[in-house]
Formats: C-alpha cells, sequence, structure tokens
C-alpha cells in the first residue's frame, strides 16, 4: 500500500516545496496535496513512478512501512538563525533515512552500546570533567574524537549540505545517540560541532530546550571537553602571540580562534591581548580558512562494517536496495566519515574485532 508519509521525507529530504515536486511530476499541486495527506489512498502507478522519477528514489521506496520521523523539538541544532525551514527539513529527514540505515546495520553487528551520562544536574565544565573521567580519559588530549564517540556507542552521521547553516545536529533515539555533522566545515571545526553536540546530548537530552543559553552551555562543554584547563595551562602558562598559538592548536585538535578563547577563559590572556588576536584572526582569514589545517578524522566503526560488509560482496548499493533508498543517500551519510578514497577504504585489508550477529 502507498505510504504517504515516505513521499513527504523524500520530498523534504530533496528539498522541495510541493509545487516544485509537483511541476517536475508533471501533475497538479492539488493531486500532490492530496496523495501526501493520505487524501487519495491508491494513487496511479503512474503518477507514483511519476513522483518516484522526479525525486530520484526507487519506486518501492513509496510502499515500505512507516518510518518514524524526527521532530524538531526533539533535536539540536546548532545554527537556527540562519537555517531556513527547507534545510532543516532535509536535515531531519536525512535522519530518519540515517535511523533505517542504522536499524539495518545494528540488526547484522554487534555495535558499541551506549555509554554517556545523564549530566543535567552539572554545569558544563564539570560535566565535561565527568564524562572524560567516566571514559577514563583524564586530562590527556583527545586524537580522535570520531574514533571515542563511536567506541562509546555513539551513532556518527554526516550531512552532505554543501553550505554552513546546517552545522550539526544531535538527538536520542530507543537510548541510542546520534550525531549529525557537516563536512562542508574545517576538521577542527568539525572536531568541537562533534564535542558541542556531546555536550548537547548529556547536558540536555533534549528535552525540548532551546536558545541562546542553551547553545552556550554545549559551547562552554565543548570547550573544557577538548582542552582541559589544567593541561593547557601546563603547556601554555603564558600567551605571546598567535604564532604561538597556532604552534599548540594540534594538541588539541581545534581553531586558533577557539583556543584564543580557551586562554582567555583561562586567565593566561588578558582582555585586550584577546581583543586584538580576535582581530587578527578575522584579518587573516582564519576565521573560513584555519591555518596549519589538521587532517579530518574518518570514521573507524563505518569502515570496519563496509570491510565486513565487503567479504560477503555486499556494497552500498546492495544495502540501498534492501532498504528501498537512492544509494546517493548512504554515500551522503558515510561518505565524508570515510575519507577521499571511499570504496577503496572498505575493502578488507586485516582481521577487526567487529562481529557479526
Amino acid at each position: 500500500m502507498f505510504n504517504p508519509g515516505r513521499l513527504s521525507i523524500a520530498r523534504k529530504r530533496r528539498q522541495l516545496t510541493k509545487k516544485m515536486l509537483a511541476e517536475r511530476a508533471g501533475i497538479s499541486q492539488v493531486t500532490l496535496t492530496r496523495i501526501e495527506t493520505g487524501q487519495t489512498q491508491y494513487p496511479e502507478e503512474e503518477t507514483v513512478a511519476a513522483l518516484a522519477d522526479a525525486l530520484s528514489y526507487p519506486l518501492n521506496f513509496f510502499y515500505l512501512e512507516d518510518c518514524e520521523e524526527l521532530p524538531p523539538e526533539a533535536v539540536s541544532f546548532r545554527s537556527l538563525s540562519s537555517l531556513t525551514a527547507r534545510q532543516r527539513d532535509a536535515a531531519l529527514s536525512a535522519g530518519v533515512i540515517a535511523h533505517l540505515l542504522d536499524d539495518w546495520v545494528t540488526e547484522r553487528f554487534n555495535l558499541p552500546q551506549p555509554d554517556l551520562l545523564d549530566l543535567r544536574d552539572e554545569d558544563p565544565g564539570s560535566a565535561a570533567i565527568a564524562l572524560r573521567r567516566h571514559w577514563g580519559i583524564g586530562s590527556k588530549p583527545i586524537p580522535h574524537l570520531l574514533k571515542l564517540l563511536e567506541a562509546k556507542g555513539v551513532r556518527v552521521f554526516a550531512l552532505a549540505e554543501s553550505n554552513k547553516n546546517v552545522d550539526a545536529f544531535s538527538c536520542w533515539r530507543n537510548g541510542v545517540p546520534y550525531v549529525f555533522l557537516n563536512t562542508f566545515k574545517s576538521a577542527e571545526r568539525s572536531r568541537f560541532d562533534t564535542a558541542h553536540e556531546i555536550g548537547h546530548l548529556v547536558l540536555h537530552l533534549h528535552g525540548g530546550t532551546s536558545g541562546r543559553e542553551v547553545e552556550r552551555e554545549a559551547d562552554q562543554f565543548a570547550s573544557a571537553f577538548l582542552i582541559p584547563r589544567d593541561d593547557f595551562v601546563a603547556n601554555v602558562p603564558m600567551v605571546h602571540s598567535l604564532e604561538q598559538l597556532m604552534a599548540h592548536k594540534g594538541r588539541w585538535g581545534v581553531s586558533v580562534a577557539a583556543l584564543a578563547r580557551t586562554a582567555f577563559e583561562a586567565g593566561v590572556l588578558s582582555d585586550w591581548h584577546y581583543r586584538e588576536l580576535c582581530k587578527q584572526i578575522s584579518y587573516r582569514g582564519y576565521r573560513t580558512q584555519e591555518p596549519l589545517p589538521m587532517k579530518r578524522e574518518e570514521s573507524v566503526l563505518w569502515k570496519k562494517v563496509f570491510e565486513e560488509l565487503w567479504k560477503e560482496r555486499l556494497t552500498k548499493d546492495h544495502i540501498a536496495v534492501q532498504l528501498g533508498i537512492p544509494t546517493d543517500e548512504i554515500a551522503s551519510l558515510i561518505g565524508g566519515l570515510l575519507g577521499a578514497n571511499d570504496e577503496a577504504s572498505t575493502r578488507p585489508k586485516e582481521r577487526f574485532k567487529l562481529r557479526a550477529v
């Protein structure tokens, strides 16, 4: 039976209005509205085929069971002021597709169980220390944040949005934490976005809270989590120049702007000197082009999953067919996390601990 909810998801994922989709499919907007709202329960096969072609989605996608949609209030978006409704809906629809993929993989592999804490009663700095202590990493730098989170049961996906409006978002689903990253940004800023979302997951648990204060708390958590104050002061007891910060930023894998802010908050940089450094950072273009850029982190979990599937000669195309989704959706969700040599990196090279169910 035709599933109107899936038509809505596919349309939003492609960032199309009802008018735009109706024109592409060669049908009236009234007809499309009746189909998407379920008023027309049995649309003509030719009409559904035209819609599928216009959306570049497999025909059977629209005849499968209901998808669990993501309500906006259950999701933390980093950037709201510059986020359009279509961009928001496309990101939420990407989350729906990611859940389908995650369910498929979870049925076949024993993935790490979630190991986060409920830290709603803690301030951001204390929460960062508590989570570090819980994970046994103390005040040490975190060389590979993505690998750490995957080992702690956080499901990480990419967003193939070629703009900076949708920075990142996160949510809980059936006790499992999800983080979605826009890999359009620099590696350093993606790391900060990741830590920011972990802050939301442990501090706010997405109980309908939003606003500047919540975002500020997540930023404070990210800063304290990535750059422990004790470790920073031990290595940078006094800041003399922007070049000095640039030389040290690789230790914590953050942007030079984030490091300058940490120096100011740690009391090793005066208010005047901090403002001067911020001016230099802007003047040199370091807010958009990071100096001495680090290599983008790549997913360990997804590489292991696809290496194991490749042993059975299962590719992303096979998975897409089984899920009834376009292959490009899988590429969007994980491609940015696998590095440049995407397909080749999923071929088996050695034995891994990941075990099929």
